[in-house]
């Protein structure tokens, strides 16, 4: 049997994908499908992520803001994605955030697992995205990645009894306090 190759899949652009129905993913054209809706621990989980950025937030920048899905970071023309939380440092004009957040979390579900740890951890490193948040809930852990060197490098496995410090530049921090997530 042939394996498939990207090839064979239809090209989708940004304008395709402000037209469809429900909630769509585009990751170098190729359209991903959204769950239609997560399990109550994974938004808990989500929400408790905001909460725990969002007020311990310090930054000189005050366009600097956490969000939670459903927001559209708008990479290009043929991918836009909407990360569980992410900060965003850019005054709101548009339908759509353009410039690369400092911070994304990825809760991973049943669902999207694969293409979190996969396809979108090799999109937010190519973007530069300073730090990559994977979290699984059913084992209450999340996998810190920070990049170093154009790489993700796993700088902490961390549990209910850890915190961690965020420092996205010499004016903007964050922390959180693992115990108030899970």
């Amino acid at each position: 049997m042939e394996a498939l190759q990207y090839e064979n899949f239809q090209y989708y652009k940004y304008r395709d994908y402000k037209k469809w129905e429900g909630r769509w993913e585009l990751i170098d054209g190729i359209p991903y499908a959204m769950a239609p809706a997560p399990y109550p621990k994974h938004q808990r989980v989500v929400v408790h992520f905001w909460r725990e950025l969002d007020r311990n937030l310090v930054c000189s920048d005050k366009s600097c803001e956490v969000y939670i899905a459903p927001v559209d970071w708008k990479i290009d023309d043929s991918t836009v994605v909407q990360p569980d939380v992410a900060l965003f440092c850019e005054d709101i004009r548009k339908q759509f955030f353009s410039k690369t957040p400092p911070l994304i979390v990825e809760v991973l579900s049943k669902s999207t697992a694969l293409k979190d740890v996969t396809t979108k951890m090799k999109l937010y490193e190519r973007e530069g995205v300073q730090f990559y948040i994977i979290v699984e809930p059913n084992l209450e852990i999340s996998d810190i990645f920070r990049l170093v060197g154009g790489k993700y490098k796993l700088m902490k496995k961390a549990t209910k009894e850890d915190s961690y410090k965020f420092e996205l530049s010499d004016e903007c921090s964050t922390e959180v306090d693992f115990s108030t997530i899970f």
